[in-house]
């Protein structure tokens, strides 16, 4: 007998994702995956609503996932979609939610960013092995996550207003970029975190993970240059040196860095040495799985 598919929809502040899935032995199986970089953090105008310009390219991305739905044999009472940062921010989300319905035939749910968080960790326990206390760092376009939990209990979650999109939008938009857009943006790291940085190093851990596009973008590129996967603080001072000598947005000159993931990867390498600094981290590993996985699980468990 053959399981009915499901879908898990995220609709982040960079990218808007779907996870396609059957269960297999109580576990979700991932049929297909589906991604567009929307950067919907770059519409948000003055007023705080989102600009009719990204508005509608959120929307055609979600026109394409309707169709990919249909073409999955997915049904619409079996999907969850699941809104974070900008769309929770913006002035006018009612609007967007209201425009999406039709699209998807399944309501969007706006979540806060504790219970991203959450799903986050449950994505990372659900793909990714280790033991003992983790740290997860999840930076989003406009949001990052910090959770640190062992096993399936989380013992501190926390989701603070700094992301990929809205630092390129306010430290990395003029090129060449300086060292000194760089300290701004560590400047502004360190007081986002506030008190909130001694909050998490009094609990410690014994591993830090890191999830999301930010970190997948340097986990890319030392592969493609067959280097070892870990991020380490001179890891990261590297790549800010090659940044700092590029001349433009697209970055071409940076080796095995795809060129989709290039208009924020200077904002994302100035969050992740920020937050190695102050957080006294040595090395960081990519996550298996984070938000959109940990939508799946709570899927399939209801499945």
């Amino acid at each position: 007998m053959t399981t009915p598919r499901y879908a898990a929809i995220t609709l982040g502040s960079n990218s808007f994702n779907m996870l396609v899935a059957e269960t297999v032995a109580g576990q979700p199986k991932i049929i297909a995956k589906y991604k567009r970089k929307v950067r919907l953090a770059e519409g948000i105008q003055d007023n705080g609503s989102l600009s009719e310009e990204v508005l509608q390219r959120g929307l055609d991305c979600l026109s394409m996932f309707a169709e990919m739905l249909e073409e999955e044999g997915v049904d619409r009472n079996h999907i969850a979609v699941i809104a974070t940062a900008t769309i929770r921010s913006i002035a006018n989300s009612d609007e967007f939610c209201r425009r999406a319905l039709p699209i998807l035939g399944h309501p969007i749910e706006i979540i806060t960013g504790m219970r991203e968080a959450e799903l986050i960790y449950q994505g990372m326990v659900a793909t990714t092995c280790g033991e003992g206390r983790r740290l997860v760092i999840d930076i989003g376009g406009a949001s990052t996550e910090f959770i640190i939990g062992d096993g399936d209990k989380v013992l501190l979650k926390n989701s603070l207003a700094m992301g990929c999109v809205t630092f390129n939008e306010h430290f990395f938009n003029s090129f060449p970029l300086q060292e000194l857009d760089f300290e701004d943006a560590k400047s502004r790291v360190k007081q986002t975190l506030g008190t909130h940085l001694t909050e998490l190093k009094t609990l410690g851990w014994h591993c830090v993970v890191g999830a999301s596009g930010s970190v997948q973008s340097v986990v890319e590129l030392l592969s493609h240059r067959n280097q070892s996967t870990s991020i380490t603080p001179d890891v990261l001072n590297r790549l800010k040196q090659e940044v700092l000598e590029q001349s433009d947005l697209s970055m071409e000159h940076i080796v095995g860095l795809n060129h989709e993931r290039a208009p924020t990867f200077a904002a994302g390498i100035s969050i992740l040495l920020a937050l190695f600094e102050l957080l006294n981290i040595d090395k960081l590993n990519l996550s298996g799985g984070a938000l959109r996985e940990g939508v799946l699980q709570s899927l399939a468990n209801r499945s």
